[in-house]
Parts: structure tokens; C-alpha cells; sequence
């Protein structure tokens, strides 16, 4: 995150206390759809409750805004110190991540007050008058809490959907919008020449930590695809038995896959017997006819590597993802929708998640934001649809290990 104290990104109270409420209240909403039981339940180590995600994104706030700026702090609740921490080793101790569906205390409504009570708070330091000389520092810390819970919102959405993926009523998260069926574009080339260019954050506006600092690459030329695979071509790779061909699996990507017992992309499922049977995709619209011309999701980067050698082509970069996106995202929004650099699915690359050159942590926690995941994990590139608006851009680096299929992951190809 950068949290550097030379600016401040918005720099009147009022829309400070604005965006505050906007994003807080966001969150809530997005739990509304939602039984007092689905938002208590953990359905994987990897995902968390509901109820838990709305603790903590609170939890951020009250520990390192309230605690800092406000003057007569107390705590909502001692225990939430480390109920509601989730990697923070510089706070003190944690719940165990695989555990946060056991904490059926506090319940849901004392969740909610906690988050009407921190709220309350902030607003009144947001407009205390007498912290004028720490605003830069408090509206940089404020950026960075509400970006942190843009992150969770996407998280809330990715992991609701994991969850009732596993009721066998294949219950709706809300009904599907009436659409018009499009056919997905011809799939093109984008040749770029390559050379010495910039890849990073340029520090206008607010970014992440692990985005900087701006620094040159040198770039072979390459191709990459003016769209996504879609469901249509992915179903080609199902059908064609790779998932039992080892050729085109990286090796531990085929231990995975034969250990995993895969043959089709998570949430896929065929309904019906025989020669009858259809592909169906559950989405959080609920268990759906399976949509052939939109972007296959929820695939694991050794899925994506496996498609990509598989059509002959290979993984972009991350910076072949970046440049290409800095230089052939056009103006014209429904051009910009067509290309699917963002709004569809995250990206995999075929880059390690690594610092950049010169890339330093912050001092104290929030310095153990990023830095310390650098390991054993791939860059997703790009946004979903179930990103925030206002919260994707071409520098965003996302990371995830090689075998997470359940948020919106996708497939761009290069060559």
C-alpha cells in the first residue's frame, strides 16, 4: 500500500467522511441477500464467513485508524484483537484462518453493531478539526482501509458463491439479469514490438506497495489475444480427454489434477443422462445452462498453463500484460469491454508474484501487507465482475497459489 505522507488523496472532511460511508455501507449491503446462517458458515479453509469478513474490514479500521488518532480510545471488545486479525504478526496473536467458522459468538447482530459503533467513531475523528496537522497521514491510512475493504467485498462474493455451491438446493446468491446473448468476438492478435519499457505504479493516485516502484523491463515482441477463452473453446479442452493427457500438464500441475480427481473447471457439472446430458455452470445467479461465448472463470493456473500449451500458445507476463494494456486499451468503453482487460475475469500470468527492483516494505504491520506473500504464488492480472468499481487498474498485481479455482480466474493467451 502506498501510505506515503506527501499527499493527501482526498482532502476535504466531508468527502473523506463521503467515501467512508459509501464503501462501509457497501459491504452490508452485499451481506443483505443473505440468511443470519450463511453468513456464519465457512465452506473451505481458504474462504471465511461472512459475518467474519465484515468484522474484519472493521477490525482495520478500529486498529490502526482509532487506536492511532483517536484520543480516549477503548476497544469495542478486547477479544476482537485477535478474533478479527488475519495476518497481522506485528498486532499480536490470531484466530487460526481454517477455524473462523466456529466462531459462532459474537453473533451476527453484535458483528453489525460493532460495525455501526467503529463507524460512528471514525466519522467523528474524520471530522475532528484539531487533527489537522496528522490529515495527510490519517487520509492516507483512511485510502488504504477503504481499498483493504474493496478487497474483501470481492472476497465476500467469491467465497459466498463457494459456499452455496456446496448446498445441494444450488441456492441463487440474487436472480439473473435479463441479458442479451452476445457472441463472443473473433479472437485476434495484438502484436506489440517489445523493447525497453516501464512497467509499475508512476505513485499518481493511490496503489499498492507491491505496485512499486516504476522501473524497465526489456520485452522480447510478443502477440496476446484480444479477448478471454471462452467456455466454447475451454469445453474443446474437456472434451479432447486433456485432463487425463500428462503432455500438457506442468508436473506438479498433473499430480494436482490426478490427485484432485479433475476433469472439468470448478462449478461445472453436467445435468441430465446420456446422450441428453448438458453442461451447467453454478454461478451466484444459481445453477445455470452453461453460457458457451462468455469468459471461462474459476480456473487454476494449471489449468490456464495446460489450456495455453495445449492451443498452442503460452501465458503472457506480467509486464507483456501491463504494457499491452497500457498501449491497446482504447477510449471507447464498449471497445474496452470487448478486449476484457477488465470487469470479466482475473488474468493468470506466468510470473511468479515477486518484488519489483528497489520494491521496500512500510515500517510496522501494514508493512507485512504484501511483501511477505511473495512466495510460491502467480500474478492475476486485470479485474472481475465482482471487483469493486473504481478499484482496478493496469498496475494492480493480484496473487494467488497455483491451485485456487474458486475466485474469478480466467485465460488470456500470448505467443
Amino acid at each position: 500500500m502506498n501510505v506515503q505522507t506527501e499527499r493527501l488523496y482526498l482532502s476535504e472532511s466531508h468527502d473523506l467522511s463521503l467515501r467512508f460511508e459509501t464503501v462501509r455501507a457497501h459491504s452490508v449491503a452485499l451481506a443483505e441477500p443473505l440468511s443470519e446462517e450463511d453468513c456464519c458458515v465457512q465452506s473451505m479453509p481458504d474462504a471465511s464467513p461472512i459475518k467474519w469478513h465484515l468484522a474484519h474490514t472493521t477490525w482495520f479500521f478500529e486498529t490502526f485508524i482509532l487506536e492511532r488518532f483517536e484520543s480516549d480510545f477503548q476497544p469495542y471488545h478486547p477479544a476482537f484483537r485477535v478474533l478479527f486479525n488475519s495476518y497481522y504478526n506485528g498486532i499480536g496473536d490470531k484466530h487460526a484462518r481454517a477455524q473462523r467458522g466456529l466462531l459462532t459468538r459474537p453473533p451476527f447482530a453484535d458483528v453489525l453493531n460493532y460495525r455501526r459503533e467503529v463507524d460512528a467513531r471514525m466519522l467523528a475523528v474524520l471530522r475532528n478539526p484539531l487533527l489537522t496537522d496528522v490529515q495527510v497521514e490519517l487520509g492516507n491510512l483512511l485510502e488504504l482501509g477503504l481499498q483493504h475493504e474493496q478487497q474483501h467485498q470481492e472476497l465476500m462474493m467469491t467465497d459466498v458463491l463457494h459456499l452455496l455451491s456446496c448446498n445441494p438446493l444450488k441456492p441463487a446468491y440474487t436472480e439473473m439479469p435479463r441479458l442479451v446473448a452476445k457472441p463472443s468476438a473473433e479472437l485476434q492478435w495484438l502484436t506489440f514490438n517489445g523493447g525497453v519499457v516501464q512497467i509499475g505504479h508512476d505513485d499518481q493516485g493511490f496503489c499498492f506497495d507491491n505496485e512499486m516502484p516504476v522501473h524497465r523491463q526489456f520485452l522480447e515482441p510478443y502477440a496476446l489475444a484480444s479477448r478471454l477463452v471462452t467456455n466454447r473453446e475451454y469445453l474443446a479442452f474437456v472434451e479432447s480427454g486433456a485432463y487425463g493427457n500428462p503432455a500438457v500438464w506442468l508436473s506438479e500441475g498433473w499430480d494436482w489434477v490426478q490427485a484432485q480427481q479433475l476433469t472439468h473447471p470448478l462449478y461445472w457439472q453436467q445435468c441430465g443422462d446420456g446422450d441428453a446430458a448438458t453442461w451447467h455452470a453454478f454461478s451466484l445467479h444459481g445453477l445455470q445452462a452453461l453460457n458457451l461465448d462468455a469468459a471461462v472463470t474459476h480456473i487454476a493456473y494449471f489449468e490456464a498453463d495446460a489450456y495455453a500449451r495445449w492451443a498452442g500458445a503460452r501465458l503472457p507476463t506480467e509486464a507483456e500484460w501491463e504494457h499491452a494494456a497500457m498501449l491497446a486499451l482504447p477510449s471507447d468503453d464498449a471497445q474496452k469491454d470487448c478486449m476484457q482487460f477488465f470487469g470479466n475475469c482475473w488474468q493468470w500470468t506466468a510470473s511468479s508474484y515477486s518484488a519489483y527492483p528497489g520494491y521496500a516494505t512500510a515500517a510496522g504491520a501494514l508493512g507485512e501487507y504484501n511483501g511477505k506473500f511473495m512466495s510460491n504464488q502467480y500474478v492475476l492480472r486485470g479485474s472481475s465482475c465482482v471487483t469493486p468499481d473504481g478499484h482496478s487498474r493496469a498496475t494492480y498485481r493480484n496473487f494467488f497459489p497455483a491451485t485456487a479455482r474458486w475466485q474469478f480466474s480466467g485465460i488470456r493467451l500470448a505467443r
